[in-house]
């Protein structure tokens, strides 16, 4: 019974008064019962004030090796966890002391990789792969159109509502993570996309969902991702493309046009600039470009082409000693 009241407590309680996502505080309460499973089956069913770090460590061995799960992943269970016991003892229903994860020792961070960016090009095949002709082909071009034009992630797109697209003022109003609104301006060619589609899609109430299936149901994230990876392929496009490549892609190029990281903060909805720091990170293409640009070509003397066949000394010939 303390397993099913704590993870509720924490969940309903602690989380909810946080102003949690819905999507999040499930996403919590499964991997909580994923660890609570593991320790019924793996280590005598002890209650949850009993949990020790090396019921913890051995449950991160489980997660590597049994069930394959890579470093982001078992890292973000741990961080589950760590916030759950941490929540625990601040609600008095643990002392301090016996917090298993107290003093847990930190876990090797992932090697950061660099972010898969689109070119300007694969971008604009992307936007001409849905077709024009039919009301999901202009559905899909609006979604393109959007995720690319205001790097907004999947979730926020899919919980766009009818109200919150202004053609009127070109502005969106998001409800990102931790249910905090942003405005985002909208520039033409995303109204216009906008535009097409609410002209050819059936009436919808203030609070219904903009994107809407085939079925007139609301898309959910996954279809958005679904829809997204779809048109990739279709626009032969080698790289692995999701909603969050658009979001990279939008970042990089306004980064690339000169804009201030400031500003794509406050149109990506991050709370810190260190979030961001993410997006500006510079590619293969930015290192050649600063290379060529290095002012070493008109500094150094030209080095004379050598002739074919003539041969050069390794050194120097040393100095004869002045006998006389």
């Amino acid at each position: 019974m303390t397993w099913e009241y704590w993870i509720c407590l924490y969940t309903q309680t602690h989380c909810a008064a946080r102003g949690l996502r819905s999507s999040t505080i499930v996403a919590y309460q499964t991997t909580l019962e994923q660890f609570r499973e593991y320790v019924r089956l793996r280590q005598d069913d002890v209650e949850p004030g009993q949990v020790t770090a090396r019921h913890v460590l051995e449950y991160v061995n489980h997660l590597r090796h049994d069930r394959h799960n890579g470093d982001s992943a078992v890292g973000r269970q741990v961080t589950v966890l760590k916030n759950f016991y941490r929540a625990i003892v601040a609600m008095g229903h643990l002392e301090p002391a016996a917090n298993p994860l107290a003093h847990f020792p930190k876990l090797k961070a992932k090697p950061r990789k660099l972010p898969t960016v689109l070119s300007e090009e694969e971008v604009h095949h992307l936007l001409a792969s849905p077709p024009q002709d039919i009301v999901l082909g202009l559905r899909d071009r609006a979604i393109l159109a959007i995720l690319y034009g205001t790097g907004i992630r999947a979730s926020e797109c899919a919980t766009l509502v009818e109200e919150d697209v202004d053609l009127a003022t070109n502005t969106i109003r998001v409800t990102g993570k931790g249910g905090h609104q942003r405005s985002i301006p909208l520039n033409s060619t995303v109204t216009e996309s906008l535009k097409a589609y609410r002209q050819v899609r059936r009436d919808v109430p203030p609070r219904g969902a903009f994107f809407r299936s085939r079925t007139g149901k609301a898309m959910s994230r996954g279809a958005i991702y679904e829809r997204v990876r779809t048109h990739a392929r279709r626009a032969r496009i080698a790289k692995r493309v999701s909603p969050h490549t658009l979001r990279h892609t939008f970042a990089t190029h306004l980064m690339r046009a000169g804009e201030r990281p400031v500003t794509i903060r406050d149109l990506l909805g991050h709370r810190s600039i260190t979030s961001t720091q993410i997006y500006m990170h510079v590619t293969a293409e930015d290192l050649r470009s600063a290379a060529a640009s290095h002012p070493i070509e008109r500094l150094a003397p030209a080095v004379a082409s050598l002739l074919p066949n003539v041969k050069l000394p390794l050194q120097y010939a040393p100095k004869r000693r002045n006998t006389g």
